[in-house]
C-alpha cells in the first residue's frame, strides 16, 4: 500500500484506500460545520471544480438549506455549461459471451440459464439499420469479455461495419466502445477505428469488494482494470468515461474513488474524464438484488449527481433506461446531460424483441419509452434533444472540447448543433405531435445563440433541412 499520489501510474497510489477513509472520516466530523460547507459552496460558484474531500462533505451534509442550496446550484452549473440540451444515445450490445465471474452481472461465465448470443456482422447491419430508422446518430458498443468469441478483431470489424451502413437519412456517426479493459496496443487500433469515447465502468474502487465481487476471470486484476484508462489514453484515446455502478459497495466511498480518479486523469494528462455515468444495480437474471445491501435511496441518489456537478462541472453525466422515468426527470435538471433512449439491452433486440424465456438482456430497463416518445418528453421539459457528434467529427476532443467549455464558447457550437440535429430528427424521425412541439421548441432557442452571425448562419441551415439537406454542422 503506498500513499496518495494523484499522478501515480499505480492504482493502489491515485485510489489510496487511507485516503478515501480519511475523506469520509473528515467529511463526517465536519458534516455540522455549515460555516465551511457554506464556504465550499461560495467558491464552487465560480465553477471550478471541488476536490474529493470538499465534494465528500457536501455529500455527508444532511442539513436541508444546505441541500436546496446544492441542488440549485448544480442545477445553474448545467444550466451554464451545457444548457437545455440533452445528448441522445442508444446502447448496442454485439454478444454476451463473457469469461468473468461478476457477481452482479448475467452474462458471468457460470450463469446456464441465459441463452449466448453473438451477433453477426450481417445482424449488426439489421440491428444499426434498426437504430437508425428510431433516429439515433450516437451508439454505444458492449460486449463481454471473451477473448475466442469477442476478440478485440471482432469488435473492430463490428465498428467498422456499423459505420458503414448509411440508411435512407440514416448514419451512425459516433460510436463509443464500452469493453473490458485491455492493451495499450489495443487501445491504439480501437483509436485508429475512429472510436469516440472508451467507456469502462470501474464497478467498486474498493479493492476488497472489488476482489469478492469479481472471484474469477481477467476482470479479477484489480489494478490492471483500474489502470486502463491510463492505458487507453496513453494510446491516444482523448475521450474516456468513467463510472462505478452504486449499489455494490458503499455509496460513499465509490462516489470519493470516482472523484479521485477523475483528478488522476486531470493531473496525469491534462485532461479528466468526458462523461461520469451513475449506474444503480438493477435486477437482471441469475442475479439478486437483495445480495447487495448497499442500495442508494433516490434521495440520495439526486445528491450525488448534483455533487458530482458541482465536483467536476465540465464532465458529461450519463444516465441510462435503468432509471424511470421519474428519476430522469429530476436528473436532467440537476447535472445529467445525456440519456439513453428506446435502448434494448439484449443482443439483437432492436430487430426482434425476445421473449422472456429467451432473455440475454444485461439488466432490466426501467424506462421503457420509445425513442419518439423520450423525445417528446424532453421539448415538453424544454430541454433540447441533441444528436450531435459535429466536436468529435472536428476534432475537437480531450482537451480541446474542454478549453471549449471552460471558456463558454460551447454556447456558439453545441447549441446551434443540437437545433440542427434536433431539425433532421424531426423532419426524418418524429411523429406529427413531436415534430410540432420540436419546431417551436427550435424558434424558441435560437435566441438563446449569443452570436447574431452564428444565429442567422443556423436559422439559414435549419430552412436548408427543411429542405431536404443533411448533416450541417459547426
Amino acid at each position: 500500500m503506498g500513499e496518495y499520489s494523484s499522478i501515480s501510474k499505480k492504482a493502489e497510489e491515485f485510489i489510496d484506500h487511507r485516503e478515501i477513509t480519511d475523506t469520509l472520516r473528515w467529511a463526517r466530523e465536519n458534516k455540522k460545520n455549515l460555516e465551511l460547507v457554506n464556504e465550499i459552496l461560495n467558491r464552487a460558484a465560480d465553477c471550478r471544480g471541488l476536490s474529493h474531500r470538499e465534494a465528500a462533505l457536501l455529500l455527508e451534509c444532511g442539513h436541508p438549506e444546505i441541500q436546496a442550496r446544492i441542488f440549485s446550484l448544480a442545477g445553474e452549473i448545467k444550466e451554464k455549461f451545457y444548457g437545455s440540451r440533452i445528448v441522445m444515445f442508444a446502447p448496442l450490445y454485439l454478444s454476451n459471451y463473457c469469461v468473468n465471474g461478476c457477481k452482479y452481472c448475467p452474462y458471468h461465465g457460470q450463469n446456464s440459464h441465459i441463452r449466448r448470443k453473438k451477433l453477426s456482422q450481417e445482424e449488426i447491419r439489421e440491428e444499426v439499420t434498426a437504430l437508425q430508422d428510431m433516429g439515433h446518430k450516437r451508439l454505444a458498443v458492449e460486449a463481454g469479455e471473451d477473448p475466442v468469441n469477442n476478440p478485440i478483431e471482432y469488435i473492430l470489424e463490428s465498428i467498422n461495419t456499423i459505420y458503414s451502413i448509411k440508411h435512407k437519412n440514416g448514419a451512425i456517426r459516433r460510436v463509443n466502445v464500452n469493453i473490458a479493459a485491455t492493451t495499450e496496443e489495443n487501445y491504439r487500433r480501437l483509436k485508429n477505428a475512429g472510436i469516440g469515447t472508451y467507456i469502462l465502468f470501474q464497478e467498486t474502487y474498493n479493492k476488497e469488494a472489488y476482489e469478492k465481487l469479481h472471484p474469477w476471470g481477467p476482470k479479477s486484476d484489480y489494478a490492471y482494470h483500474t489502470e486502463a484508462m491510463d492505458r487507453a489514453m496513453e494510446a491516444g484515446i482523448d475521450d474516456v468515461g468513467c463510472g462505478v455502478l452504486f449499489g455494490l459497495n458503499m455509496y460513499r466511498y465509490d462516489f470519493v474513488g470516482l472523484l479521485m480518479h477523475a483528478k488522476h486523469l486531470e493531473d496525469t494528462f491534462g485532461c479528466g474524464p468526458h462523461t461520469i455515468s451513475v449506474p444503480r444495480v438493477r435486477p437482471a437474471d441469475d442475479i439478486d438484488p437483495g445480495a447487495f445491501d448497499n442500495g442508494v435511496p433516490d434521495d440520495v441518489f439526486k445528491r450525488i449527481i448534483a455533487v458530482l456537478r458541482i465536483a467536476v462541472p465540465y464532465t458529461g453525466i450519463i444516465m441510462s433506461t435503468r432509471e424511470s422515468e421519474e428519476m430522469r426527470a429530476e436528473a436532467v435538471k440537476i447535472g445529467v446531460s445525456q440519456i439513453s433512449g428506446g435502448s434494448r439491452t439484449s443482443v439483437g433486440g432492436y430487430v426482434e424483441e425476445e421473449a422472456e424465456e429467451d432473455n440475454s438482456a444485461q439488466f432490466d430497463v426501467n424506462d421503457r419509452r420509445t425513442l419518439d416518445e423520450v423525445v417528446s418528453w424532453l421539448t415538453d421539459m424544454g430541454c433540447v434533444p441533441s444528436f450531435c457528434t459535429a466536436c468529435y467529427r472536428e476534432g475537437r476532443t480531450g482537451d480541446r472540447f474542454m478549453g471549449l467549455v471552460k471558456s463558454g464558447q460551447i454556447a456558439n457550437i453545441c447549441q446551434p448543433n443540437a437545433l440542427m440535429t434536433l431539425r433532421e430528427y424531426l423532419e426524418d424521425y418524429a411523429s406529427g405531435e413531436t415534430r410540432e412541439k420540436g419546431l417551436r421548441l427550435i424558434e424558441e432557442q435560437l435566441e438563446k445563440i449569443p452570436h447574431e452571425r452564428v444565429k442567422e448562419l443556423v436559422r439559414e441551415k435549419l430552412r436548408l433541412i427543411g429542405k431536404g439537406s443533411r448533416d450541417f454542422r459547426i
